[in-house]
C-alpha cells in the first residue's frame, strides 16, 4: 500500500504537478513564460511536428495527451494557436478529451488572447487557478493495484543480467500479480532473445507483434549499411566487459521478469488495462521515460550497471526525461552504487557479494519504491534540471 493522489478518471498518481501542454512548436516561447512564473507546473517541449509525416504527428500527439492523463498530473494547461493548428494535433480536442476524464483542464488559444504579451498573462492566470485547485489533493490511501511502474537499462555490466535486472523483474511479477501495471521497452535490447519474450505473449497475436517490431529495427538499421548486431553492444558495454548483443539482451529480459506478456504498445500508447507489456521504443534515456510516462508511468526505474563508467562522481544519463513522472536510478554493481551514490537510490549489489537473494532485494525494492510511491523524492528529481526529450519518431523529416 502506499499514499497516493486518487484522480476522478480512477487513476492514481505519486506526484501532483500541473503540466503546461503546448500541441506545436510555435506556442513553446508562451507557455515557457507561463512555466516560469507559476510554481508547481511542468512544462513539455514540443519540438518535432513540423515537415513531419501524419503517421509521426500521430505518435506526437497520442503522447502528449498521455502525459496529460497520467495519474501524476492533477490539472492541464493546453496551448495551442488555431492559426498553426494541424488535424492531429488540434489543442482543442485534446483539451475535451481530457475534460472528459473529469481532470481539470484550461485552454489557453494565441491568438484568441489577444496575441504574444496577453496571452502570458491569460495563461499565468489559468495555470495560477490550476496549481491552486490541485493544492486541495491530498494523499490517501491506494493499493498496489494502483501503480504502474516503467523500466529501462543502461551502461549494462554483467551485474546487471546477474543481480540488477532480475531484482528488477521480481519486484515487476510482484506488482503485476497484485493487480498493478508494468512496462518494459528497448526494442533494440531484445534483439536475439526475443524468442524467449515470444513464448510468453498471451497469443499468437501479440507475439506476432513482438517479433513484427524486432525485424523492423533490424531492417531499418541495416538500411544504413550496418548491421545492429556489430554496432551494439556500445562502448561502455564493450568496456564493461559484454561482448554480443545476445549476451546484453539475455540480460536486459530479465527486468521484464516473469509473467506473461498482455500486449505490444506502440510508443506513447496507454495500455487496455492491468499487467505486463512491452513497449516499442527506442533505447535513448531521453526517449524511454517520455514514452512510458504518456503510457500511465508513475514511477521510472532506470537500472544501472556502469562498470565502464567513470571512477568519480559519474554523471547520469537522465535527471527529468519523463517530465511529470520522477527517475528511480538502482544498481546491482557495488561499485556504481559507491561512485554514483548522490544519484542512486537503491543498491542490490549484495547479490553479488553473497549476501543477499534476488528474491530478498525484490522486496527491499518494492518497499523503497511505496515510500518513493508515498512522497519521498528521489535523488534525480531534487536537481533542478529539465533534461531535453526526444519522441520516438520512426518516419524520417521531410
Amino acid at each position: 500500500m502506499f499514499l497516493g493522489y486518487k484522480r476522478p478518471d480512477g487513476k492514481a498518481g505519486i506526484r501532483n504537478h500541473v503540466l503546461i501542454l503546448p500541441v506545436h512548436r510555435m506556442v513553446n516561447s508562451v507557455a515557457m513564460q507561463v512555466e516560469k512564473m507559476v510554481r508547481g507546473t511542468k512544462i513539455s517541449i514540443t519540438t518535432g511536428e513540423v515537415g513531419r509525416s501524419s503517421k509521426d504527428r500521430e505518435t506526437i500527439a497520442r503522447t502528449l495527451l498521455g502525459l496529460a492523463l497520467n495519474g501524476n498530473v492533477a490539472g492541464v494547461l493546453v496551448v495551442g494557436d488555431n492559426r498553426y493548428s494541424c488535424k492531429e494535433l488540434n489543442h482543442e480536442e485534446m483539451a475535451e478529451i481530457i475534460n472528459s476524464t473529469g481532470k481539470p483542464v484550461e485552454l489557453l488559444d494565441i491568438t484568441e488572447s489577444g496575441g504574444y504579451y496577453n496571452a502570458i498573462t491569460s495563461g499565468a492566470r489559468k495555470a495560477h487557478k490550476l496549481v491552486l485547485e490541485a493544492s486541495y489533493y491530498r494523499r490517501e490511501p491506494c493499493e498496489l493495484k494502483d501503480l504502474t511502474l516503467g523500466v529501462k537499462c543502461g551502461t549494462s555490466d554483467p551485474t546487471s543480467g546477474v543481480a540488477g535486472n532480475p531484482v528488477v523483474g521480481k519486484a515487476f511479477d510482484l506488482l503485476v500479480k497484485a493487480g498493478g501495471t508494468a512496462f518494459f521497452s528497448e526494442t533494440t535490447e531484445i534483439i536475439g532473445a526475443e524468442d524467449k519474450l515470444a513464448k510468453r505473449c498471451v497469443n499468437e497475436k501479440v507475439q506476432e507483434k513482438l517479433l513484427a517490431a524486432v525485424s523492423q529495427i533490424e531492417a531499418k538499421a541495416k538500411a544504413t549499411g550496418e548491421d545492429i548486431r556489430n554496432i551494439n553492444p556500445i562502448p561502455e558495454n564493450i568496456k564493461a566487459g559484454i561482448t554480443t548483443l545476445e549476451e546484453k539482451s539475455l540480460g536486459a529480459i530479465t527486468k521484464s521478469g516473469s509473467m506473461p506478456i498482455r500486449d505490444v504498445l506502440k510508443y506513447g500508447e496507454r495500455p487496455p488495462g492491468q499487467g505486463l507489456y512491452f513497449i516499442d521504443g527506442w533505447m535513448s534515456s531521453l526517449s524511454l521515460p517520455l514514452g512510458m510516462a504518456a503510457a500511465g508511468a508513475n514511477l521510472f526505474m532506470y537500472q544501472l550497471g556502469g562498470q565502464g563508467m567513470p571512477d568519480l562522481a559519474p554523471p547520469m544519463p537522465a535527471y527529468s526525461a519523463g517530465l511529470i513522472t520522477p527517475m528511480m536510478y538502482l544498481t546491482g554493481n557495488p561499485r556504481t552504487c559507491l561512485k554514483a551514490e548522490e544519484f542512486v537510490d537503491f543498491c542490490s549489489g549484495d547479490i553479488m557479494e553473497g549476501k543477499s537473494s534476488i528474491e530478498e532485494m525484490a522486496e527491499k525494492l518494492m518497499e523503497s519504491i511505496l515510500k518513493l510511491a508515498s512522497g519521498t523524492w528521489t535523488k534525480t528529481e531534487i536537481i533542478n534540471l529539465q533534461d531535453p526529450v526526444e519522441f520516438y519518431l520512426q518516419d524520417p523529416c521531410f
